[in-house]
């Protein structure tokens, strides 16, 4: 998947604010981001609480359901830490030719039911 595809398909998550149970950008988060990185980073402007780096699950839970961190600002830095997690297989992807001719070939087959 492109980097543009995953920030578009993040863009459009379901992500509804102030309420964690059930928010899959949420559960993204604490089942890939923080076992990936240990750690979820938020950039923002200084006027919207400026960056935030959350080491914890909880912390994250508890600034999401006080409105101190907003979807608008959980959803790029998702899509930002699931592009870097993705990031070597797309170098895989574009260095090896043999690789190219896999991808070609698999994109080329269709799902039937």
């Amino acid at each position: 998947m492109m980097r543009a595809q995953v920030n578009l398909k993040i863009k459009q998550a379901f992500c509804p604010p102030k309420i964690v149970d059930k928010n899959p950008c949420l559960e993204y988060i604490q089942y890939i981001v923080f076992p990936w990185f240990d750690k979820f980073e938020v950039v923002r402007k200084e006027n919207n609480g400026g960056n935030k780096t959350f080491l914890t699950m909880d912390e994250l839970v508890a600034d999401y359901e006080a409105g101190d961190l907003h979807p608008a600002d959980v959803k790029p830095a998702l899509a930002k830490a699931i592009n870097e997690i993705l990031k070597p297989v797309r170098d895989h992807f574009n260095s090896s030719s043999e690789a190219k001719i896999l991808l070609n070939t698999v994109k080329k087959y269709r799902v039937s039911n």
